[in-house]
Order: C-alpha cells, then sequence, then structure tokens
C-alpha cells in the first residue's frame, strides 16, 4: 500500500458506503467512497495552491468527528502532508503548544472553533469548513504523491498522563500497518458499520474510526455529538452498528447508568486504554451476548495486543500480542521488539535520533503480567505503583473493587505520602447519583474493598470528587492526582 489514499479509497467503487453522519443538528448523511475522494482531491488541490502546502508540510486539522476531518486527513494522506489532527476540547495553551511544536504550513478548522483557534495566536492560512457545502471545490487537483513507507505522514501528541505530551511522527507505513489489528482485533467484515467513538485528534481516532474499517472493506460512523449513555445505545440500534470500540471509561459509565439491553446487530465489542473491570465485562456480556474484547498499544507504537475473535476472553487481559509483534516482560514491564511493530513510530518532534532506528528494545513504562497461555494483564503504569509498608500495590486492582460496589461510578487510586508507611493507597471517587459523600460512606467503602481484595490494598485514604481529572483523550491524570494529594 505506497499510498493510502490512492489504493484504499479512491480505488474503492464509487458507491460504496464510506461514512455515515451523524450531525449535532440531527441530520444524517451518507458518503461514498466516490464523494469522499473527490472532496479529498479538492481539498488537498486547495491547500497546495491557495495556501503553499507542500509535500512533507504539516496541516494541523480542528474539525470534530465529522466527515470533513476524515476529508482532510485523507486529501494529506494524498499528497504526502504530515497531519497533526487536534480534538476539539483543546484549549488555547494546548493548541498554542503543537503550533509551536509541530509549525504547520496551514490549519483546517471548523468555524465553531474559531475563538480558541484565535486565542492560541494562530494566524496562518486557515481553511474554515462548516459542513460539506463548506469544503472547496477544485477542478485540478495535484497528481496523488509517490510514497514510501518512511515518509512522514502524521502526528500525534501523547496523552501527557505523567508529563508534557510529546509529538510522535508516524510514517506512511503506519496506515498500511493498521491491517494487522484490523484483521485481528477490530475484525469488521466487508459491509459492516464500525462505531469508534474516540473523539478525532487521538491516536486511536483515526485509526480506527475509518482507516482500520476501511482496510477491511467497512463504512464508518462519525458521530458529532456529546457522550450520553442512553443516547449512544440509541444510536447503535437504530443505525444498525456491528463493530462497536470504545474507550473503557465509556463502556464503564453506560454499564453503570444506562438501561444495557440486546442489539442484535452488533457481532464485536472492541475496547482499549485502560484495563476493564470484570463487573463492566458481566454486565455487557449479559446484555449483549458478546464479550468485550480488549487491547493494548500506544500513540508510539499502535496497537500491539488484542483477543481475536472467536478466542477466550481472560476478564481483565488485553489480549495477547498480535501476529508477528515481538512482546516480552522484563522485571514486570512490558519491552517492545521496534523491528516487529508495523506501526511503530518514526521519531519525536525534536530529537537527533528516531527512536526506530537505534535497534534498542522500547520500553513502554507499563507493567503487565502474562499468564501461562501467553495472556498479558495490565497491572498499571510503572510510575503508578503504590510501595506502602513494603507491600506493592497496583492500583487497578483497587480501582476495580471500588467500582463493583452500588455506590461509585468511577475511582481512581493513587499513592498519599505517609509518615509511618511511606506511602497509603488513597481513593478518588465519583459516586452515582443517588449518593453523598459522608465519613460513613468512605468506612462502608474502604470494608467493602478489603472484601474484595487483599486487607492491605484498601484506601486508607478515601477522597470525594465532582469528577475525575483526565486528559482530552479520557484517561485518568493520575499524576495530577498525586500532586493535589
Amino acid at each position: 500500500m505506497a499510498n493510502f489514499a490512492v489504493d484504499v479509497v479512491e480505488r474503492a467503487p464509487a458507491q460504496r458506503l464510506a461514512i455515515v453522519e451523524l450531525a449535532r443538528d440531527g441530520t444524517r448523511r451518507e458518503w461514498p467512497f466516490g464523494q469522499l475522494a473527490r472532496s479529498a482531491r479538492d481539498l488537498a488541490g486547495h491547500l497546495h495552491r491557495e495556501h503553499g502546502v507542500r509535500r512533507g508540510g504539516t496541516v494541523l486539522t480542528l474539525v470534530g468527528n465529522r466527515p470533513e476531518w476524515a476529508v482532510a486527513m485523507v486529501a494529506c494522506f494524498r499528497q504526502g502532508y504530515v497531519v497533526l489532527p487536534c480534538n476539539e476540547q483543546l484549549r488555547a495553551k494546548d493548541l498554542a503548544l503543537r503550533i509551536a511544536v509541530c509549525r504547520p504550513a496551514a490549519v483546517v478548522c471548523d468555524a465553531r472553533n474559531e475563538d480558541v483557534l484565535t486565542a492560541s495566536g494562530w494566524d496562518g492560512p486557515t481553511v474554515w469548513v462548516a459542513g460539506a457545502a463548506s469544503l472547496p471545490a477544485s477542478a485540478d487537483p495535484p497528481p496523488p504523491a509517490d510514497l514510501s513507507a518512511l515518509d512522514e505522514c502524521l502526528i500525534t501528541f501523547t496523552s501527557g498522563t505523567a508529563g508534557e505530551p510529546k509529538a510522535a511522527v508516524h510514517g506512511q507505513r503506519y496506515l498500511a500497518g493498521q491491517r494487522v489489528q484490523a484483521e485481528h482485533w477490530l475484525a469488521a467484515q466487508p459491509g459492516d458499520l464500525v462505531w469508534c467513538t474516540a473523539a478525532s485528534g487521538w491516536s486511536k481516532s483515526a485509526r480506527n474510526a475509518f482507516v482500520a474499517p476501511w482496510i477491511r472493506g467497512a463504512a464508518a460512523l462519525l458521530h458529532d455529538a456529546r457522550f450520553d449513555p442512553a443516547e449512544r445505545l440509541d444510536v447503535i440500534d437504530r443505525e444498525r452498528v456491528n463493530v462497536l470500540c470504545m474507550a473503557p471509561t465509556e463502556y464503564r459509565v453506560i454499564a453503570k447508568r444506562a438501561a444495557l439491553r440486546p442489539i442484535g446487530s452488533l457481532t464485536g465489542l472492541v475496547a482499549a486504554g485502560e484495563a476493564l473491570n470484570p463487573e463492566v465485562l458481566r454486565a455487557w456480556q449479559e446484555a449483549t451476548g458478546l464479550q468485550i474484547r480488549d487491547g493494548y498499544g500506544q500513540t508510539e507504537t499502535g496497537q500491539l495486543t488484542g483477543t481475536a475473535p472467536g478466542a477466550d476472553v481472560r476478564p481483565g487481559s488485553m489480549g495477547r500480542p498480535l501476529p508477528g509483534i515481538g512482546l516480552s516482560v522484563d522485571e514486570g514491564e512490558l519491552v517492545v521488539d521496534p523491528a516487529t511493530v508495523p506501526t511503530f513510530f518514526l521519531r519525536y518532534l525534536g530529537d537527533a535520533r528516531p527512536p526506530a532506528m537505534t535497534g534498542a528494545p522500547w520500553r513502554t513504562g507499563d507493567r503487565v503480567t502474562r499468564d501461562e497461555h501467553g495472556f498479558l494483564f495490565f497491572e498499571g503504569r510503572t510510575d503508578d505503583v503504590i510501595i506502602s509498608a513494603g507491600y506493592r500495590i497496583g492500583p487497578f486492582e483497587v480501582e476495580s473493587a471500588l467500582v463493583a460496589h452500588e455506590a461509585v461510578a468511577e475511582a481512581a487510586v493513587v499513592a498519599a505520602p505517609d509518615d509511618e508507611r511511606g506511602s497509603v493507597v488513597r481513593a478518588v471517587v465519583v459516586l452515582r447519583d443517588g449518593f453523598v459523600p459522608s465519613g460513613d460512606l468512605a468506612r462502608t467503602l474502604q470494608d467493602h474493598v478489603k472484601q474484595q481484595t487483599a486487607p492491605y490494598k484498601y484506601p486508607r485514604r478515601v477522597d470525594f470528587a465532582d469528577e475525575l481529572p483526565k486528559t482530552a483523550s479520557g484517561k485518568v491524570r493520575r499524576a495530577l492526582l498525586r500532586e493535589q494529594g
């Protein structure tokens, strides 16, 4: 696959469904591949002629989960522009950081994001979009670029759970490399409808919102609306979604706050980002008859593991290495052989020596265990481990015990300093509707954890919060909780 836009988008049957669009105003449109390809060629030509963008130049996108975002991405893939997709939840300072680091040649921005883009200090070339009719037309698009696997293609910023986000640069091989997880984890079939709910701007969104589905001959659902648990189930049912890819937080909240029910069209449920709690897995399986197949990857690596369709799901496991991927466990840390990973990144912007070229193993910073059948189980970040009175305590098991209680909607566990024990377990808890914070409830939750797991793991501090601090991609910012504690 030399050029994803040509080989996958332009060579698809023109009338084949590419995107189902659900807009914020309630309108619904279907985009066939022919329309998508024309729009991408037109935008590519407009960026080239009107704004001087050339191969290797960076284009920042600030568009929500709507077809104009996919059009902009495909236009960049076609011409060899390096695309930097940004999430609409970013604030002006976040955009300013990305602009300073990546120095884009142009921006493609939804008109509704004009204020935040202006506040970021950007005053360069901008293509404003506000629906399909606003996309530029072009009578003479440039020819597609002849690309190599290592030509730069995509910039994605890390989540910043433990510090400042970093800009990871991926090559064109990142797009072709999605075939591995598309076949062995996402596993959409030709003609299926896939809904990856990840917001535009994060590594999982582009690759599973449309890249992997299109590789498999499936269509993508793009729903431009805020998360609402009950409404999400209605959309899945009404649109007859076949494969659903959501963040663990979304699966958890829907299980807690919406009435799960059988949905006949669903054939696959997948999750990645953080480990799922056993009671959430049970709730979805009992309601839908399907097991959530977990997977694991990083911004820098792309997808590394997954539970294949038809394989036994091990509760709490992120599956086994995808075919051909070389993983090992060194003193409890997951380590990657970059030479075996077709989606491994090229470099961080600003680094003189690309990690992919050093030949050194890639240390993920994630603690895992592996059972006798090769299934991997996430335990936490290496810097998340809590050492209390000599005990090593992983946060995930305590969090799972807490959210199993009927009063708890979400929970995060971190270390808090203690004069005698060095550290103690501190839990920050978000309660479900109908429950109010109290000392009695805190003691009830402590007793509950003692019953669910080894007593020394129970949280000696329980704090209540209206919400957990999270990155824009939905991951809990445990580093910030530690600082606040």
